[in-house]
């Protein structure tokens, strides 16, 4: 695939498993497609699935919040999910969905071809990172592959139901500010 409609096109089309039969709009992702940064989560939820926009929920809310207190906003990043389509009652992502749409999601990747990849919660971790990716214990390490910094973090629901976390969650967003400012060119924050 080598461009971003044709892309998006193929995805808005996919009829690749049974997601597609509950959804209201396919979910494929936001932000600038020259972004260095990129943000993985693991499916839509509610208001996703109503928009058609990734992150627009009260976890998106909590995240874009967060986000700015680094400078970052929706123009220097991009950020979508796993699965393009909301899994009912917003449960995870079976293997056999995430199996159905990773192509796309990789196919987002190569076009990006980001500096930096932020895997919003375990399942985008265990998919991107490492099948054995331990949230609690590995939020916030970075990991490299094929010159791709990539860590994952807490994801915004999480923080939204455990404040406990979010200590936690400001030492990861400090980790990553200092890892945009090593690494990426054109990304001022």
């Amino acid at each position: 695939m080598d461009n971003w409609d044709q892309l998006q096109g193929e995805c808005l089309q996919c009829r690749n498993c049974a997601l597609a039969d509950t959804r209201t709009h396919v979910v494929f992702g936001d932000g600038a497609r020259d972004a260095e940064i990129l943000f993985i989560g693991e499916g839509p939820g509610q208001q996703e699935d109503l928009q058609g926009l990734p992150f627009v929920g009260p976890a998106g809310q909590l995240l874009s919040d967060m986000l700015e207190i680094i400078g970052l906003d929706r123009s220097k990043y991009y950020i979508t999910n796993i699965v393009k389509c909301r899994p009912p009652g917003n449960r995870d992502p079976l293997n056999v969905e995430q199996a159905a749409c990773i192509g796309f999601l990789r196919q987002q990747t190569a076009l990006l071809q980001p500096k930096i990849i932020v895997c919003l919660g375990r399942i985008a971790a265990m998919e991107i990172i490492k099948p054995d990716f331990k949230i609690t214990r590995e939020h916030g390490i970075w990991f490299t592959r094929g010159g791709v910094h990539m860590t994952a973090f807490y994801h915004p629901s999480v923080l939204l139901r455990d404040p406990s976390k979010r200590p936690e969650a400001f030492e990861d967003l400090k980790s990553l500010q200092k890892k945009i400012r090593a690494l990426c060119s054109h990304t001022a924050i």
